[in-house]
This record gives C-alpha cells, structure tokens and sequence, in this order.
C-alpha cells in the first residue's frame, strides 16, 4: 500500500499530474523548495520536508533531505519488529513512494566555458541518497528516477491498490543505474578538471548470450548501448531464423556502415564474408544492386551477411534462390518476399532495421586490448583533397566511381586495394578487392586484378559478348578505377596495376618516395589523385 509519498524533482515533467493521482487515491504528500510551490500553486496539499524534519532547509538548499526522520522512513524493515518499533519511538513516519530526479549536472557540464563552481553546485547530493535508500528497501519503498514512469505507477495502484514486486524491483534497478550513471559524469569531469587525467565510462545493457564466440568453444555476449543514436544493430528486430553468433554481429555490423557509406540516393547492396565486403553495388533497383554486387565475388557470397538500404521485395528474394547466405539485414520486407524467404531456410536471419536509412548517432569507435581501451573518432569522410599530380589528368566524369571504389576501400581491412567499375551509368560495384595483406603489391597482383579477371569471365560467359575474353577484360579494367588505403611505399603498386591495365588510382599520398610513384605513374600514362586521407582499417 501507498500511504505516504516524497516527491522532489528537478525535472517537473508531469509531477503535478501525477501527484494529483496520487492524492485522489488517499495519498499523503511530502515535498521541498520548488517541487513543494508547484504543487501548491496547483491547489495539492503538501507538507513540507521541513515541518516532518524540524528544520528548515539550509546553507542555500545543499541540506534538506539528509535527516533520519527522512532517511528512516524509507530505509526501515516493514518485516522487522524492532526496526517498526524503533522508528515509532523517534517518532519516524513511513514513506512509501519517492519520486525523485536530480540537478541537471550533464547538460550543465556539456555548455561551452561553464564555471566549475557551477557544475559543482550541480552536484545533487540528497537526491541520489534519498533515490539509493528507496531503492535498497525495495521490497517495501516505490522509487521513481524517470517521469516516464509515473502513469505506469498510477494505472497500477488505480487498478489493484498496490505497487507489484515486479515492479518495485525494476524501478529500483533502473535507480541504481541513473545514480551509477550520474556520478560516472561527475567522475569524468572533475577528474579532468582538477586532475587533468582523462576518464572513460561506458555503459551497455540488456545482456544476451549469443550462440558461441569467434570459434565453438568460446563464450559470447552482446550489450546494447541504450544512449546511440541513428541505425544499429542493437535496435534490429529479428523476424525470422536461429540465434546470432559473434561473427555475425561482426559482419553485420561491417555491411551496415558500408552501406551506410553510399547514402540512400540509390539502391545499394553490400555483400559482407568474413568482416570484409566481397560484392558492394549500387543499382536503379534492389534486384540490380543485389545482383552486381553478388557477381563483385560469387565464391565468397556462398554464406555471407546482405545489407541493403532498400525494403526487401519478392524480386531480390528469389534471384537469391539457390544461394546460401546467412542473413539479410533492411529497413523492412515486403509481405511476399518475408514469406518467400521464410520457407527458404529455417536457419536463415531475417534482420528489419526500420530507422537504416537515417544518419549514424555514434561520433567514436572503442577496441579493447588487453589490458586497456583505445578509443578515437569516427572515420567520417573519404578525402581531405583533390589533387590530380599526373601528366595524365584525372578525368572528372571517373570522379563519382572514384568515390564509390574509395568507400568500399574505407570498409576493406588494410592493406586495401579495391577495383570499381561503372558497370553502366550512375551505377558502380565492386569488381575486384585485396585485403588484410601485410604488403600492398600483394593485395593488388594477386588479389584485387587477379579477383577482377575472375569475376569478369563470369559476367562474360553469362552475358556472351561478341568479342575474345582478353579483349572484354582489357577493356572493361581500362574503365576501372583502383583505391588504396594508404600511400605506396613504393612505386611497384602503380606498375602492377598498369600491367593489369589500370589506367586510374586514388590514393593518399604522404609517403617519401611519392615523387618516385607519379614519375612511374607518368611513364606509364596512368593518372593519379592524392587525397590526403589515409583510410587503414585494423582487426
């Protein structure tokens, strides 16, 4: 039973609602300061704090709550015979409900030049005390740290006169953890302000043990961070197929931000294996995306992860038949094509992200390594220049292809070299990629040429041209363009691509023996541009 509530908020959101309710049900209110005047102005009947602690608030309102008749009144055993007779003879009231939020010292500490006096007297003391004891004696106390939650609280004592265990124990869960949260904040910034040392919080909830680690034999979980912003797995909603490993989340992941990194002027398919994109496309529709990013690698598709920035419709599900792929992650499916894709395979994931097409909420990526947590910014963007530095000037009608091919480059492990074609106009894919190599040549010679000229005799022998193989493959490589992560140490890279018959490379630039790669690059008539930004992506 409510019989007796406190209510001290910061945040006044619905507090007059709500104890309006609580005093139509016979519940007595006690509050403070400002809580306590706009009740009154509300024509609620409040006692003050002050009158049941015998004294008045002080020192500017730093001291109110902190008072055993306070304090007892929320801490006390309701099952324990002498606690009950002890506070009947310090004449302690029972207190049954506390809604309390605290100083707003997050926001406070966000604005540009705040004082540190300021933040510090932003710096709640009663209310995560009064919030910590509720919540301790959950089993008898109701404590509200979220206004959200006070017509949740009102429909149940309306309905059954009486506050659930249920839901006493995850109110005082969620206290706990906005009082965690809230001195995690007060942590970082005093330790940076007065100690000059840099401190990391982070927090991820909602736990789930996934089916197995990066092998069998180990352990996995997966936490949600409740605060990001925008697309990401954690707010995917599974419509159909088996658990999710480790590796998938992993890949997934790796298709959604390079995905993401084609924007949504276009249908665009990424094809993700093994924490790389075998097959990324753009299309003038979902079936076409999808199917020149398949023919981007069709061995390494066999078992892969598809995201698409599209609504999966019936066309795109059944070119995929007879296909193995693990799961499918989009904004939604259409009625027939989840239908479809259902009967085709029990184990197969079916992943609807509805907000995939909005902007990523996260500004940092964090790695842990043993030991430690690194922790940096968001690589956002994929050239901080422009500059053609060949005698061959780069062709503005390749620049749009240049920064497809860059893209998948940004999302390709180092060392990176991917081939992109406009395979027709406004529309580009994957053709060939080299990764995780320790040296550049061999990402190029024999991975990304040697992975294009593959691809093109399966698109040629599906398609038929009336001209010789070498022919086809000669032509169709001049019109690519290569991207490399980083600088070529040496000019070897530009030589190997010629002799494939690259003609046009995207490249950093910065290294030491530049002046060595544009010479060759000018021997060779190949043209060349140098962004500035190097784009290395690490396990």
């Amino acid at each position: 039973m409510v019989k007796r509530a406190l209510l001290s908020v910061s945040d006044k959101t619905g507090i007059v609602e709500f104890a309006r309710g609580l005093e139509a049900l016979g519940v007595k209110i006690i509050s403070t300061g400002g809580t306590a005047k706009i009740l009154r102005d509300a024509d609620i009947e409040v006692t003050d704090v002050s009158e049941v602690t015998g004294y008045p608030e002080m020192m500017g309102g730093r001291v109110k709550t902190l008072h055993p008749r306070i304090h007892g009144g929320l801490l006390c055993l309701r099952e324990s015979k002498e606690q009950m007779e002890e506070a009947a003879k310090e004449d302690i009231s029972l207190i049954d409900l506390i809604a309390v939020n605290l100083y707003p010292f997050e926001i406070t500490v966000s604005r540009e030049n705040v004082e540190l006096e300021e933040a510090i007297e932003n710096i709640d003391i009663g209310g995560p005390t009064l919030l910590r004891s509720a919540a301790k004696n959950y089993r008898s106390v109701t404590v509200l740290s979220d206004p959200s939650d006070y017509g949740r609280i009102l429909k149940e004592l309306r309905s059954s006169g009486i506050i659930s265990d249920k839901t006493r124990a995850e109110l005082a869960v969620k206290a706990f953890r906005h009082t965690a949260d809230y001195d995690a904040a007060i942590d970082t910034y005093l330790s940076r302000t007065l100690l000059g040392e840099e401190v990391l919080h982070l927090k991820f909830a909602d736990g789930v043990k996934l089916r197995y680690g990066e092998n069998w034999h180990q352990k996995a979980y997966f936490y949600k961070d409740s605060a990001i912003k925008g697309p990401s797995l954690a707010k995917a909603i599974q419509l159909h197929g088996k658990e999710l490993s480790y590796n998938n989340y992993v890949d997934a992941d790796n298709a959604l931000q390079t995905v993401k990194e084609l924007g949504n002027a276009s249908p665009a398919v990424a094809i993700v294996k093994h924490n790389n994109p075998c097959g990324l496309a753009t299309g003038e529709s979902l079936l076409q995306a999808l199917h020149s990013a398949w023919d981007g690698d069709p061995i390494s598709a066999y078992g892969s992860i598809i995201c698409t920035n599209e609504v999966f419709d019936l066309e795109a599900a059944t070119f995929l038949n007879g296909k193995f792929v693990e799961i499918i992650l989009a904004p939604d499916f259409k009625p027939d094509a989840l239908e479809y894709l259902k009967k085709k395979s029990e184990n197969l994931r079916l992943l609807k992200l509805p907000d995939l097409r909005e902007g990523f909420g996260a500004e940092y990526t964090y790695k842990y390594v043993i030991g430690g947590m690194l922790k940096q910014s968001r690589d956002i963007g994929i050239y901080e220049k422009w500059e053609s530095v060949t005698e061959v000037p780069y062709p503005e009608n390749k620049r749009a292809l240049s920064e497809f091919c860059l893209k998948a480059c940004k999302a390709t492990k180092s060392n990176a070299v991917i081939l992109a074609y406009e395979y027709e106009p406004g529309n580009f894919m994957v053709l060939g990629m080299g990764a995780g190599q320790p040296n550049r040549v061999d990402s190029i010679r024999k991975l990304a040429a040697t992975k294009a000229v593959e691809n093109l005799k399966v698109i040629y022998e599906r398609e038929q041209p009336a001209v010789p193989f070498e022919e086809y493959c000669q032509k169709i490589m001049s019109e690519c363009v290569m991207a490399s992560d980083a600088f070529f140490p040496f000019d070897d890279s530009v030589v190997h691509a010629a002799e494939n018959n690259i003609r046009y490379i995207v490249s950093p630039g910065g290294s030491i023996r530049d002046n060595e790669v544009i010479a060759t690059a000018n021997r060779l008539g190949v043209a060349l541009v140098f962004t500035g930004m190097r784009h290395f992506l690490h396990l």
